[in-house]
């Protein structure tokens, strides 16, 4: 299997133990993984001092995020992207997959369990909408 492997980041613990598991499936099916961080507002603030100006964005964490894994997860021979999405996450993950044509997203099973499984979570929306394969991650303790 080659193509692409879509794993969600938010910067937590857990989904960087997602994030790890996709860089495995990656590397052992010789696929892409592509890092996605999502955001879901517009919230734009600039700052500046004399004639230097930043801008900082929902859109720019989101990315620094994704980059952030992106950078933790280089491996030889596995290719690495990232992007941020908007959208709430599994929306994000959804659009990111069918925009990059993947062949599976990988997700934690974090919020799996409890009155979060009721209410729903990241992983179940994914799993039920995907236009691809989904692999769920065992990510609520450590290994």
């Amino acid at each position: 299997m080659s193509g692409i492997i879509v794993v969600g980041v938010d910067g937590s613990e857990t989904a960087l133990r997602a994030a790890h598991t996709a860089r495995d499936l990656a590397a052992s099916l010789g696929a892409t993984l592509h890092v996605v961080s999502a955001f879901d507002s517009d919230r734009t603030q600039v700052f500046g001092s004399g004639s230097d100006q930043w801008i900082v964005s929902d859109a720019g964490d989101a990315e620094t995020v994704a980059k952030g894994v992106a950078d933790k997860l280089q491996s030889e021979g596995t290719p690495v992207t990232y992007s941020a999405a908007r959208g709430k996450p599994a929306e994000a993950l959804i659009q990111e997959a069918e925009r990059t044509g993947a062949r599976m997203i990988v997700v934690g099973n974090r919020r799996m369990r409890g009155l979060g499984r009721v209410l729903g979570s990241v992983a179940n929306s994914v799993a039920h909408n995907a236009p691809c394969d989904v692999y769920i991650a065992k990510t609520d303790s450590p290994e």
